[in-house]
């Protein structure tokens, strides 16, 4: 508006040329001097972040940080922060207005983990125009903040509503718990057709007449769940209802290539990521049952362990430990598992194995070395079901040569996975194959029917 009418006119006016020059260095000395005023404009303005952030996978949530304003002028701010690839916002700045007379200045940032971890915001970035907002002057602050992505139990947590509604057990009524249990609660008045190992001896001699024993079931018994990060565990859940092709072309939000919906084209989750979703929900299960709950994770050496305790901070402590598990590419050591719950498992405790033995190496290996531990304690072995295990002729459509091949292969390997099975059950272990949307439900429908038999 300035430097060029004029000197376009005083290139064309000989007499105007020295009053288009003055207007120019005019335009150019108020600039200047505006420079020297916007050196002073951020002065004063720091931003406050919680040093932790706590946020749910694949949820919109908020991260809330101060802005501290010292001079307690109005001002007007662009603010961004520096979010690492695996955490989406919908902008990437915010404009603020800083109320005169006001120090402090709260604000709440919405965005959307995709993947579950730990992060850091290591920096923040502000910019303020000058007093004649010819100069926009930026800065950056440092920033120590970190970001803990847990996994998203909400939908799981609908699914089993019954049991966090305080119904006492799965499903819409409550069961009767049968057995007498093993924990001794009282003495009493001996009754007629009371068993002799019921009677309390030395309470019969010191009374004088017989004294019977009565029991309770038990109400804190430990629950481990046992969590192989191994090579096996990164490979993609896929559903049992669903068919699924592989996407090689393109990739997920980290740019890595992985399995899609044939139709809906959304990314499958890691059978880690469903393990450790499905033994969160399963700590919520034993808290809500009175039990004590622990957890155990293992690659080729035992990663993680937490001794089985309950309470709210015994259950994130558990949280924090799963979730920045990784899978690893190295093959599980079953021999270095089993002799380390040899070792520090002293009390029965119900064992749930989240593993993957449709290896055939890895299915010998476990089977030998589970012997230490199936003596003493309760196992319960569970894997998500694989792609196309089933019997030859559970499905009709077969049209084609190869659908006949896949299916011939599905049986081989359901057929193997069946005599595993029959192994595992004669030592007493339980083997069960889960379906990936249904496995924090049924993980937790097999603890709960333990429970009720009082197998532990």
């Amino acid at each position: 508006m300035v430097i060029l009418p004029f000197a376009t006119l005083g290139a064309m006016l000989p007499g105007a040329l020295f009053p288009s020059l003055v207007l120019i260095a005019g335009l150019a000395g108020v600039a200047a001097f505006d420079a020297l005023l916007a050196h002073g404009v951020l002065d004063g303005i720091s931003v406050k972040l919680p040093e932790v952030i706590r946020l749910a996978k694949d949820r919109e949530g908020a991260i809330e940080f101060k802005l501290k304003n010292e001079r307690q002028k109005h001002r007007r701010l662009r603010l961004g922060l520096v979010f690492p690839p695996e955490i989406e916002s919908a902008h990437e700045d915010v404009h603020v207005n800083l109320q005169s007379g006001s120090e402090w200045s709260r604000l709440a940032w919405r965005c959307r983990p995709r993947k579950r971890g730990n992060y850091r915001l290591h920096k923040t970035c502000l910019e303020g125009a000058s007093p004649l907002g010819f100069w926009s002057i930026r800065t950056t602050i440092p920033a120590s903040s970190e970001i803990r992505v847990y996994p998203n139990l909400f939908t799981e947590r609908n699914d089993l509503a019954a049991l966090f509604l305080h119904r006492g057990a799965f499903g819409l009524h409550a069961h009767r718990q049968v057995g007498k249990g093993r924990d001794f609660e009282k003495l009493r008045e001996y009754v007629h057709g009371d068993s002799y190992d019921e009677i309390h001896w030395k309470a019969t001699a010191k009374r004088g007449h017989p004294v019977t024993k009565v029991f309770q079931i038990e109400r804190t018994q430990e629950v481990y769940v046992i969590i192989d990060a191994s090579r096996l565990s990164a490979r993609q859940a896929v559903a049992s209802s669903e068919f699924r092709v592989p996407n090689l072309i393109e990739g997920d939000a980290t740019g890595q290539p992985g399995t899609r919906h044939a139709q809906s084209g959304i990314k499958c989750e890691t059978a880690l990521e469903r393990f450790v979703t499905a033994a969160l929900v399963l700590g919520l299960a034993a808290e809500q049952q009175g039990d004590l709950f622990g957890l155990l994770t293992f690659t080729d050496k035992v990663e993680n362990f937490v001794r089985a305790r309950n309470g709210r901070a015994h259950y994130n402590a558990c949280r924090d430990t799963l979730y920045t598990l990784e899978p690893q590419t190295v093959a599980p050591d079953f021999d270095e598992v089993a002799a380390f719950i040899r070792l520090r498992l002293r009390r029965r405790a119900l064992l749930v194995f989240l593993t993957a033995l449709d290896d055939p190496v890895l299915a010998e290996s476990f089977v030998r070395h589970v012997d230490l531990v199936c003596r003493q304690h309760l196992v319960l072995v569970n894997m998500l079901k694989p792609a196309g295990a089933a019997p030859l002729f559970s499905s009709p459509n077969t049209d084609t040569m190869d659908e006949l091949y896949q299916r011939l292969g599905g049986h081989i390997q359901w057929q193997n996975l069946r005599e595993l099975e029959k192994v595992l059950q004669r030592r007493g272990v339980r083997f069960s194959l889960l379906e990936n949307e249904k496995l924090s439900a049924q993980l937790v429908s097999q603890y709960l029917a333990v429970k009720q038999r009082q197998l532990l």
